[in-house]
C-alpha cells in the first residue's frame, strides 16, 4: 500500500513539473540591467528582452538598478524568487567584482544559475575632441608628461571600463585618476562635458558619439580591428603590447530556479539573439549563445582572467 502511494506520489510530481514549465510565463518577466540606460549592456537587454516578448507573448520588462559597482542589481536578482520572473543581464563585472570587492553580499556561483552568454562586446578608447591628442602614444606622452592631471571614467568601480583602463595605465606606464559613475551614461555625459578627458567603453554606446565628431576613438581594445570601425587600430598597433579586453554580456536567474524554466530561457532566448544579430552586428557586438553548462564554465574562466588583472594593476573599489 505504502509503496502504491508513493509510486503515485512520484508520478504526480513527474506530472506537475513539466505543466509548471508549459504554464511558464504567465506574467510580466523582470530583467535588471545594473547600469542606467543607454550603456550596452541597457541596449542589449533591451534588444534580447523585446524579442523574447515577442516569442513567448509575455512582457520582459527592463529594470534598471544601477550603483554599487553593479553589485546592487545582482543583489536584488539574486535575492529574487526562483520561479523564473526575475532574470539578470550580467557583465564582466560580476566575475570582476569576486576579487574587487572583499565582502560581496551574494555569491556568483552559489546565488545565480547560468541561462546563456548572450554577447561580446568590444571596447573602444575615447577622449574629448578638445584633448590635444591624436593617437593612443599622444596619450601616453600626454599623461607622463602631467602625471595625474588627466582623469578617465568608468561605468563603475569594477565594471569592464574600470578594469580595462587600469590594464592600460599598468601596461603604459602613466597615471591618470579614476572617476566612476553610475553606468555609460552618465560617464558618457561627463566625457562630452569635458568633465573627464577619456573613457573606455562598449562601441555600442559610443559609436554614434564618435561619428558625430562629438568623441575621438583612439582604439579598439580587441585583438583585431572592428569592422565598424576600420581606420581605428587596436590597443597593440597604437603602442599598447598585449593589450587586450573584451566585455561579455549573460543572462542570469536565481539560484534554484525550476531546470525545466532554465531550459526554456535559455532555448528562447538563444533563439532571440539570432534574431537580433543583425542588430547586434551594427553595435560590433558578437552574438555568443551557449548553454547553461558552457556559460558556467565561461564564467569561471572569467573570474580567474580578471582575478589576475585586479591583483596586478592593484584596482581598488573607490
Amino acid at each position: 500500500m505504502l509503496r502504491s502511494l508513493a509510486s503515485a506520489l512520484l508520478t504526480a510530481v513527474a506530472l506537475i513539473e513539466p505543466a509548471a514549465a508549459q504554464s511558464y510565463p504567465s506574467k510580466p518577466v523582470r530583467v535588471i540591467v545594473p547600469f542606467t540606460p543607454g550603456g550596452a549592456i541597457d541596449i542589449i537587454g533591451r534588444m534580447v528582452g523585446q524579442r523574447l516578448s515577442e516569442r513567448l507573448n509575455t512582457p520582459f520588462v527592463i529594470e534598471n538598478r544601477p550603483g554599487g559597482g553593479t553589485n546592487i542589481g545582482a543583489e536584488a536578482a539574486a535575492r529574487a524568487a526562483p520561479d523564473g520572473y526575475t532574470v539578470f543581464m550580467a557583465s564582466t563585472s560580476q566575475a570582476v567584482n569576486v576579487t574587487l570587492y572583499p565582502r560581496l553580499t551574494y555569491d556568483l556561483f552559489k546565488d545565480f544559475a547560468p541561462v546563456t552568454l548572450v554577447a561580446i562586446n568590444p571596447n573602444v578608447l575615447v577622449v574629448h575632441p578638445s584633448l590635444p591628442v591624436k593617437t593612443v602614444k599622444d596619450l601616453v606622452a600626454l599623461a607622463k608628461r602631467k602625471p595625474g592631471a588627466l582623469s578617465y571614467a568608468s561605468s563603475g568601480s569594477g565594471t569592464s571600463s574600470h578594469l580595462a583602463a587600469e590594464l592600460f595605465k599598468l601596461i603604459a606606464g602613466i597615471d591618470i585618476v579614476h572617476v566612476p559613475y553610475k553606468g555609460a551614461g552618465p560617464a558618457l555625459t561627463a566625457l562630452l562635458g569635458g568633465q573627464v578627458e577619456l573613457f573606455i567603453t562598449n562601441t555600442a554606446a559610443a559609436s554614434h558619439h564618435i561619428k558625430s565628431g562629438k568623441l575621438r576613438s583612439l582604439a579598439v581594445t580587441t585583438d583585431r580591428r572592428l569592422p565598424g570601425m576600420p581606420g581605428v587600430p587596436t590597443m597593440q598597433e597604437a603602442g599598447v603590447p598585449g593589450y587586450e579586453v573584451s566585455a561579455w554580456t549573460g543572462m542570469l536567474a536565481p539560484a534554484a530556479t525550476r531546470s525545466e524554466i532554465i531550459a526554456l530561457l535559455n532555448r528562447e532566448t538563444r533563439e532571440a539573439i539570432k534574431d537580433v544579430s543583425k542588430r547586434l552586428a551594427e553595435l560590433d557586438a558578437v552574438p555568443a549563445p551557449t548553454t547553461p553548462e558552457e556559460f558556467s564554465t565561461f564564467l569561471r574562466g572569467e573570474v580567474m582572467k580578471w582575478e589576475s588583472v585586479v591583483k596586478r594593476s592593484g584596482a581598488r573599489v573607490e
